[in-house]
């Protein structure tokens, strides 16, 4: 029987500007403080130093307050789940304009500006319409949730290359993108044989094969919200995370490493 499509999560309008605010104003203070020699270190992203990481960071907030100013589409082509699923084309543009940025201008500015401008985008509307992005229009709650895995993996990102910088995680933005990893997951490989859970943020059942209706599933895979977060993204091997006891995995269909990442 074909397994029938859930209808996709819901977030909490209030809650998501919140969190997505409150992640970019710990990652500006953290910026606002780093060394030439901090900016100029590598991460684990290609080429990229931390500066054109951190430059990247304004460019994905400044994005709502562009889609805001552009003409209103007529609906919604994407849902939370399919923007994660959606970006790989256009990682070579994103590339080149980060690059181009972060070495024309002061980043203090950059982050001055965009602060400023998604701000005043989000006062100008409290309401959610729809917005045109990059990958397909979008309700604005939605997209909002999309920055949220911006903000969370690339602040990851930051606090890897530089050990010790630690720009703290904002609650509501870290499960936002927890979840909607997760369900980008259920999405791309649908089924009820696998349930994942990175507690305490979200369980989603994925994989076709038998379903379980009661008690504790046959196949069960279960690990922490940033590392779930590494292995969806990359960041992070299927192998390398259960060599280090970061994810257990029981039952024949619990191995995820051909299913991983979710997004690249």
């Amino acid at each position: 029987m074909p397994t029938a499509k859930k209808r996709p999560r819901s977030y909490d309008p209030a809650k998501t500007r919140a969190a997505v605010l409150a992640q970019f104003a710990a990652v500006r203070t953290a910026v606002a403080s780093l060394t030439p020699e901090q900016l100029a270190a590598p991460t684990r992203l290609g080429d990229w130093t931390v500066r054109e990481l951190a430059a990247h960071l304004t460019m994905a907030v400044t994005a709502v307050a562009r889609g805001l100013d552009a003409p209103e589409p007529a609906k919604a082509e994407l849902t939370p789940q399919d923007w994660p699923l959606s970006t790989a084309p256009y990682a070579q543009a994103v590339d080149e304009n980060v690059t181009r940025l972060a070495a024309e201008n002061d980043l203090a500015e950059l982050y001055a500006d965009a602060a400023a401008r998604i701000g005043q985008a989000l006062a100008d509307h409290p309401g959610d319409r729809v917005i045109a992005t990059r990958t397909g229009a979008m309700k604005l709650t939605d997209y909002l949730a999309t920055r949220t895995i911006e903000l969370i993996v690339h602040t990851d990102d930051l606090n890897d290359a530089l050990p010790g910088l630690g720009i703290p995680y904002d609650r509501q933005a870290l499960a936002a993108c927890t979840r909607l990893l997760a369900d980008a997951l259920a999405a791309r490989h649908p089924g009820g044989a696998t349930e994942v859970r990175i507690p305490p943020y979200a369980v989603v059942q994925c994989i076709e094969g038998p379903r379980h209706t009661r008690g504790t599933p046959p196949n069960v895979v279960e690990t922490d919200p940033l590392t779930w977060i590494r292995l969806a993204t990359g960041r992070t091997a299927w192998s390398a995370a259960l060599d280090e006891a970061k994810v257990s995995a029981s039952g024949e269909r619990a191995d995820l490493a051909a299913l991983l990442p979710v997004m690249s």
